[in-house]
């Protein structure tokens, strides 16, 4: 565990970057979607709230990103980006048909839910 929490610093950029990539859904959100899930949103309603969930999601890795070089936010941080990853991975998980396009995401967040959550585990 030691290794984990002195590296942890790195661990939060690389997730931070990674999440910070979804901000494409807020500028091109039909090509983000049709990547992440398979199929693009469709009405001037749903572009709208696909915009909005890539800006939330990008503000997730912008604050994963702070996080590392603030080790007093983690916390806070973590726990916020924990609920949204794991908040994303059971609405995949509850969708068949969008499951096995949407698995390397659903892979990546739930190994990064379980770093943040070991993180804390030695911390706290």
């Amino acid at each position: 565990m030691d290794i984990l929490v002195a590296q942890f610093k790195w661990i939060l950029l690389a997730a931070g970057l990674v999440t910070l990539t979804m901000l494409q859904a807020a500028v091109a959100p039909r090509a983000a979607f049709r990547l992440l899930l398979g199929e693009a949103p469709q009405g001037p309603l749903a572009l709208m709230l696909a915009r909005s969930w890539g800006v939330l999601i990008g503000l997730t890795g912008a604050m994963l990103v702070w996080a590392a070089f603030h080790p007093e936010v983690r916390p806070l941080v973590l726990v916020v980006a924990g609920t949204s990853k794991l908040a994303f991975i059971a609405l995949v998980l509850s969708h068949p048909p969008h499951r096995r396009k949407a698995l390397v995401p659903v892979i990546v967040d739930g190994a990064l839910v379980v770093l943040f959550a070991a993180y804390l585990g030695a911390t706290l």
